[in-house]
């Protein structure tokens, strides 16, 4: 399995990568260790302090700190009401309670709230409403919940952890990154009993907190898919995406040569729903349910002028952007069962009629600093397909700059 995970500290971004507006293309890898920051050569900074320790003469050890309060005596034993100030306002309810009372649990917060035991001037909210500064917020005795032992997991739990383990590509206190199978869906659906959003219910914390999705791909798709362990890091990776500082590269492979061989596409797409079947079409602006949607592709390497390995990178994240947008320029993807529609083509021989659509990789700022810098293999059938045509995925690394105009 391919890793290419760094933690680094943040580098000024360059005009290319401030700018989603440019073209993307495709760079040749140049084999090189991991890029740190420091000089050259430098020492690491340990070592650095451990000379300024030795030339420089211990002091007197400061006085110990006070010991800290244990959380429970934080917790209010009676009823209170404070008032939001300027830091609270426009913060959720909930978030408001776990950021004034650290530690307690996120079913305490959400009882307290359901039964109507916290008020905000006086009124019942829920627990997504946003506060105003300047509100008076009521809040009832507050208590921590008695930990629970962790009980065994299941055969079936054990099975399904184990699946996920090995989807792995990275992983920390906060962030999950998988590689996420062709043909296992991200979330449920009619007749689904088996996708990521189920499976990371054995994955609950002592608090009963859930990792959380926070974006989508296909479930045809394969590749990184990004997921929160915790709220914090929720909240500060859809962030993220929102203001799209996260960047995505797929790899496909389509049918003909793209011209030109790099290029943007910007439509309007509008979901068409069928009894049968939902599929994304090219719309108007202004048409209902119509959305903007930009994607940047870029020729990587062909084969015989037949078929093609494109690099894309989505600026924005529509349903089946990629698919649609690639049908849209007359290059669909190839084993695409919903938009692929080149009458009278053939697959060559020897490729599998499945979706060759990659997430390669994700790259992304971590909630706690540097970036998080995940990379995704090809799938089994893609792999093979790459091995018959003479495409060689270590040439080349995923899309990273914006071409100097």
């Amino acid at each position: 399995m391919s890793r290419r995970i760094k933690r680094m500290n943040p580098k000024p971004r360059s005009r290319d990568e401030r700018d989603d507006s440019r073209p993307f293309k495709a760079r040749t890898a140049k084999k090189a260790g991991p890029r740190l920051g420091g000089k050259p050569g430098a020492k690491p900074p340990r070592f650095a302090a451990e000379r300024a320790e030795r030339r420089t003469p211990k002091a007197a050890a400061p006085e110990a700190p006070a010991p800290a309060k244990p959380v429970e005596a934080l917790l209010p034993t009676k009823v209170q009401t404070v008032k939001v100030t300027a830091d609270e306002n426009n913060m959720r309810v909930d978030r408001f309670l776990e950021a004034r009372f650290p530690g307690l649990s996120f079913s305490h917060i959400q009882r307290v709230v359901r039964k109507g035991e916290l008020r905000v001037d006086g009124k019942r909210v829920d627990s997504k409403d946003r506060l105003e500064e300047g509100q008076s917020v009521r809040i009832p005795p507050l208590k921590l919940d008695t930990p629970k032992a962790a009980s065994p997991l299941s055969e079936a739990a054990q099975k399904t952890l184990a699946a996920l383990k090995e989807m792995t590509i990275y992983e920390d206190d906060d962030v999950l990154v998988l590689n996420k199978p062709l043909g296992l869906a991200v979330q449920g659906g009619s007749g689904m009993t088996r996708h990521i959003d189920q499976m990371l219910e054995v994955m609950r914390d002592s608090k009963g907190q859930k990792p959380r999705l926070v974006h989508r791909i296909d479930r045809e798709t394969s590749g990184c898919l990004l997921i929160a362990k915790t709220r914090f890091a929720a909240s500060h990776l859809t962030g993220a995406f929102r203001s799209r500082s996260a960047r995505k590269t797929y790899w496909a492979l389509v049918p003909g040569l793209p011209k030109p061989k790099q290029g943007r596409i910007s439509t309007f797409l509008a979901k068409e729903e069928s009894e049968d079947d939902t599929i994304m079409r090219i719309a108007q602006h202004g048409d209902e349910g119509a959305s903007h949607a930009v994607t940047y592709y870029a020729v990587v390497e062909t084969a015989g002028n037949k078929l093609t390995w494109v690099s894309l990178k989505p600026v924005t994240g529509r349903t089946h952007q990629l698919r649609a947008h690639m049908e849209h320029i007359g290059h669909p993807i190839v084993g695409d069962p919903k938009y692929f529609n080149i009458e009278n083509w053939q697959l060559p021989g020897g490729l599998q009629n499945r979706l060759h659509l990659l997430a390669r990789r994700i790259v992304i700022p971590h909630p706690r600093g540097g970036v998080i810098d995940a990379t995704a293999p090809l799938p089994p059938h893609m792999q093979q397909s790459w091995n018959l045509l003479g495409l060689d995925a270590s040439r080349f690394d995923p899309i990273e700059n914006a071409p100097e105009e």
